[in-house]
């Protein structure tokens, strides 16, 4: 039997979608399993909370490829203008579904030291990224209000092309929900990323014809066991981030 009649142009087509797909799904499954990993170890980690668009994730000041990130030359909540910003598409897509906020929706935000801050959207808007954001300086007098609180996002979905600016009001500040912190409910998402994936791989293979099927439904296994081992020993997304930069390139992917 030869290779050839086990490997044609279209199942190397199929065999490069695949691995496409599960370079893509490498960087979520290690994105949600290291995370994982990390959050049991930080201690006083901040988070924000949406609970209309159903957000609600971990704050970081190290990268955007970590999750939502803290502009740490924005200030602290009331102590002036605080920026966050977090991806569309990739690395958890925690921003996803931004553009769906509404005037007066909340936006919580568990701080420890400062406690939980509630914002209330004031508006929506599409800007240019050479745009300079404009803080405010009331932290100057003491005064927690006329403060406001900056997510950014790409625009549109997978382009860099421009930028989804929604802002919001603080309006009270009380006691830190301590539970919130610990939470974490994205905890499965690895693993549910690595199912789904595998279930999928078994339907394309299942109507893949001829003994071609064999050889896509090998190359299915194989990077399922590859997305199995990452989900139990996760490196950093920022590594894969870096990796398929060019990918995302290539692909006009944000």
């Amino acid at each position: 039997m030869k290779i050839k009649d086990y490997i044609k142009p279209t199942t190397i087509i199929v065999i490069i979608a695949f691995l496409v797909i599960g370079l893509y799904a490498l960087t979520e499954v290690n994105y949600f399993a290291y995370k994982n990993v990390a959050e049991s170890k930080e201690i006083n980690a901040s988070v924000v909370s949406i609970p209309s668009i159903g957000v609600f994730e971990k704050i970081n000041n190290v990268s955007i490829s970590q999750g939502v990130y803290f502009d740490v030359t924005s200030n602290i909540p009331t102590k002036g203008d605080t920026v966050l910003y977090g991806h569309r598409t990739l690395q958890g897509s925690p921003f996803l579904r931004l553009d769906a906020l509404k005037k007066g929706d909340m936006v919580i935000v568990e701080w420890p030291g400062i406690g939980e801050v509630n914002y209330t959207v004031k508006e929506s808007k599409i800007i240019s990224p050479a745009n300079y954001l404009v803080l405010n300086e009331s932290h100057k007098t003491g005064d927690i209000h006329n403060q406001e609180l900056l997510l950014v996002t790409c625009h549109p979905i997978g382009s860099t092309a421009q930028r989804l600016l929604v802002t919001a009001d603080l309006n009270s500040v009380s006691s830190i929900n301590e539970t919130a912190l610990e939470q974490n409910p994205q905890e499965h998402w690895a693993w549910l990323i690595t199912a789904g994936f595998f279930i999928f791989g078994l339907i394309v293979s299942y109507f893949t014809p001829g003994k071609e099927r064999k050889v896509i439904l090998a190359v299915v296994i194989a990077i399922t066991i590859v997305l199995i081992y990452f989900c139990i020993f996760p490196v950093s997304s920022q590594i894969w981030a870096d990796q398929l930069g060019w990918l995302n390139s290539l692909m006009g992917i944000s």
